[in-house]
């Protein structure tokens, strides 16, 4: 068998999807840009085929292939491909007080033909069960045996503190898998989020909705891959700026949400770098700016809102601003307007500079002179007929507005490099007055798909521990043992996997000696088929 050498990292975004290969050395052989289209795997079809023909290697010798995929919040966000979802709490007699899916838009519930369902059961903080130590079996056949008449697809399953003790919910799982069968996916809020109790049960349900559709991206990467006689290990970048298997990525396709902006970060760190820095990624829409700390995306200490249903499993920390290349640039009584609306991928058809009559940021950038395009079909006399003052303020507008997001993420006054990445960064000169110093990598234009071919694997634990039962030494050492154990279970090698940030709150506010324990572990990615 051919040694394998290459990785091909792919992140498809909401104006192009990017295709790199990088050699073993992960320097960049190809890269691509493709339209995104509609379907997702047509571009990504698209890509490949050309960054294959640009590189000329022999795809024998790719040794895996890493996505960053959108089909997840896509499907959320339009309500389209969703599962029909049951979601069971198990909760009774306390936990009611608040009925599943409470607050959720009534069209995403309908998307889902969601129905919910209540069961004596779970656990208090400190591991002690509320209904009995196991399940009344009676009741739970009762319900699934309704909820299997209802021809579900998928089901979610949440247990009152079920970071703490998950028996509950594997028991449950386990009785569902002998009465509806090895087709209907299960999902348990213990594997998804964190402390949290409603917010957990909607991140499990969200997870639930969108399994399917995992399942059809997955499907649809190994057709194209198999088009082009690529055989080997795929994985799929997750909001942490990691990645995971792809039997992973088929049962938690949530964890997948914001993973597009997340391997820029992971990606402006590696060309760089830098380990600590301020990421601003600019695309043809809009503006991602987030913060890497100790080489990882900063994590949202927040809520965050997924098709408009609060969640809590982790997210990266960003701002998103409404300002990309393709952004339309206009002026409103005596005031420039940038965006949020944009041509978008029809840039080369819609913008001045390409012949069109929308006057664009990137109009704006090149008759400015901060930007430059190699590209034939862009004539700089086009834009003569802008006015220098209009330019001038609209340059100015586009700084301020990325500028200002750069101040809002940081956290203290600590200057930090500013790394530019993404196409759209023409848009912003090497030097501007309270950004810090600007750093704009050499392939600066694919590096969501370098941040994706880049990544290691891992996994992450979140959950509370009773001190009166376990020495604080002890509940440490679990903690880290259950982190790399989850890094191993995404595809990271066990030998080479260590915890990389740990943390230990005690949680005052109850009864007893009890903290709150959050261990991470990463490591490189196991390849099976070297």
């Amino acid at each position: 068998m051919a040694e394998k050498r290459y990785r091909l990292g792919i992140d498809v975004g909401g104006t192009n999807t990017d295709v790199v290969i990088l050699d073993p050395d992960n320097s960049v052989v190809a890269a691509v840009k493709s339209p995104t289209t509609a379907d997702v795997q047509g571009g990504i079809y698209s890509g490949i085929e050309k960054v294959l023909q640009d590189s000329k290697i022999d795809v024998t010798k790719i040794s895996y292939v890493a996505l960053g995929t959108t089909h997840a919040t896509n499907a959320i966000i339009q309500r389209k491909e969703l599962s029909k979802v049951s979601v069971v709490r198990i909760c009774l007699p306390a936990g009611k007080g608040v009925p599943p899916l409470m607050d959720w838009p009534q069209d995403l519930v309908e998307a889902m033909g969601a129905e919910a369902y209540l069961v004596h059961g779970g656990y208090e903080y400190d591991g002690r069960p509320l209904a009995g130590k196991h399940l009344d079996q009676e009741e739970c056949l009762s319900v699934l045996n309704r909820i299997k008449a209802s021809r579900i697809e998928s089901l979610a399953i949440c247990s009152i503190f079920s970071p703490v003790n998950k028996d509950h919910e594997q028991e449950f799982a386990k009785l569902a898998r002998d009465v509806l069968g090895p087709e209907v996916a299960i999902t348990l809020s213990s594997e998804i989020g964190s402390l949290g109790f409603i917010e957990r049960e909607n991140s499990t349900v969200l997870n639930a909705a969108v399994v399917n559709v995992a399942k059809k991206a997955a499907n649809g990467l190994r057709e194209a891959l198999n088009q082009f006689g690529i055989k080997t290990d795929v994985f799929f970048a997750q909001n942490d700026g990691t990645l995971m298997s792809l039997d992973y990525a088929i049962r938690y396709p949530i964890l997948t949400i914001g993973s597009g902006p997340t391997n820029s970060l992971r990606g402006a760190a590696y060309l760089t770098n830098e380990k600590d820095c301020i990421v601003v990624d600019i695309g043809g829409t809009s503006t991602d700016v987030g913060i890497m700390v100790k080489g990882f995306p900063r994590q949202s200490s927040i809520a965050v809102e997924v098709g408009g249903v609060l969640t809590n499993f982790r997210m990266p920390d960003l701002i998103s601003i409404g300002v990309g290349g393709g952004s339309i640039v206009r002026e409103e009584n005596g005031e420039i307007k940038v965006g949020p609306d944009s041509v978008g991928y029809e840039i080369t058809k819609k913008a001045l500079c390409f012949g069109g009559d929308v006057i664009t940021a990137t109009d704006v950038a090149l008759a400015s002179g901060i930007a430059h395009i190699d590209d034939p079909r862009c004539d700089l006399s086009r834009l003569a007929s802008l006015d220098t003052t209009f330019v001038k303020r609209a340059m100015n507008k586009i700084i301020e507005l990325v500028s200002d997001a750069c101040d809002r993420i940081k956290t203290s006054s600590k200057s930090l490099p500013v790394v530019l990445v993404g196409g759209g960064s023409i848009l912003i000169p090497d030097r501007v007055p309270g950004m810090g110093k600007i750093i704009r990598p050499e392939n600066f234009g694919c590096a969501n798909a370098i941040g994706a071919a880049t990544a290691e694997a891992s996994g992450e634990v979140d959950t509370l521990w009773s001190l009166d039962n376990v020495s604080r030494e002890e509940a440490i050492n679990q903690a880290r043992k259950q982190a790399i154990d989850r890094a191993v279970q995404m595809g990271a090698e066990p030998d080479k996997t260590q915890v990389v940030d740990m943390e230990m709150v005690p949680l005052t506010y109850l009864p007893g000696n009890v903290v709150r324990i959050k261990s991470k572990a990463a490591g490189p990615l196991t390849i099976t088929n070297t």
